[in-house]
């Protein structure tokens, strides 16, 4: 059969789900300049990971968040079986993740937080405002999967140790994170007309400049935690990282947090949390049609 006379696949929700959920991910990781994170300049303050890498994952994780979204519509309301379906989808995607990648952990919060947002959107497709679905996600991971492992992650173990709102929590609490500081943010860099690369960026930093990230907590203790939520700030008090005063703090930023050892990496979890939001909030994405 000639390529032209190929008729065009129509998608199914989940599949439409997993493609937004992946997108997300990559265009997280192609931000750029992020501080201290992997970008389309380099490998930020990590020695085992690469921007190649980050889209390999990213792509091992279709099959999963698909499976999720076919799961929400499987059982149809939020409950126990839903929440335990979903924590062995995720433990399954994980391993996929690991075994893509030779055992990095590239996206182990994404696809806690991604996960619950793609579940919760699959649940009621034609309620997609960042309020309705964060809400469903939160009732969700609010329910306690019985098969999930009992041993504290690093950032667990790191949130208990200094009394901060780990991953777990902040979805429990309907990722005010994003909801809050970053969509918001992402909103207001758009409606000045500062492009949409910059606006993502400064949504970064909103939720950088208030987040009690685990993973920096966990590679550089509060030192670390107050130089990345002060910096933020400062950067957005600059004018943000479409402005020339913005981007010299940015990059100052980028720079402490290396030389820390410090990656945002919860923050940048929650962008691309952000970014699926966005993307479903006006229900565009998820109408049916041919892609």
């Amino acid at each position: 059969m000639h390529a032209f006379n190929l008729q065009p696949k129509t998608l199914s929700l989940a599949e439409r789900l997993a493609d937004l959920a992946v997108d997300a991910l990559i265009d997280e990781a192609d931000l750029s300049p992020k501080p201290a994170l992997v970008d389309r300049r380099g490998n930020g303050a990590h020695s085992d990971l690469h921007l190649g890498l980050m889209h390999d994952s990213a792509l091992s994780l279709w099959p999963a968040f698909k499976a999720m979204a076919d799961a929400a519509t499987a059982f149809g309301e939020i409950g126990l079986p839903l929440r335990e379906a979903v924590g062995r989808i995720g433990r399954e995607g994980e391993q996929a993740m690991l075994d893509t990648t030779g055992g990095v952990n590239t996206h182990r919060g994404a696809i806690w937080a991604l996960g619950l947002l793609v579940t919760a959107a699959a649940l009621d497709p034609e309620s997609t405002a960042a309020s309705s679905v964060s809400i469903r996600a939160a009732r969700l991971a609010l329910l306690d999967d019985r098969y999930a492992p009992r041993p504290l992650s690093h950032g667990a173990q790191v949130a208990q140790r200094y009394g901060a709102r780990g991953a777990r929590e902040e979805a429990q609490l309907g990722f005010p994170a994003v909801t809050q500081r970053a969509l918001p943010q992402l909103l207001r860099s758009r409606a000045a007309g500062h492009g949409e690369q910059h606006a993502r960026l400064d949504a970064l930093l909103a939720i950088m400049t208030n987040l009690a990230d685990t993973c920096v907590l966990y590679r550089a203790g509060e030192q670390g935690l107050n130089t990345m939520q002060r910096g933020a700030q400062a950067v957005l008090d600059a004018g943000g990282s479409s402005s020339l005063a913005g981007r010299r703090r940015l990059h100052e930023l980028d720079q402490q947090l290396i030389a820390l050892n410090a990656s945002p990496g919860g923050a940048a979890d929650l962008l691309a949390a952000c970014l699926f939001i966005d993307r479903i909030e006006s229900g565009d994405s998820l109408k049916q049609g041919a892609f």
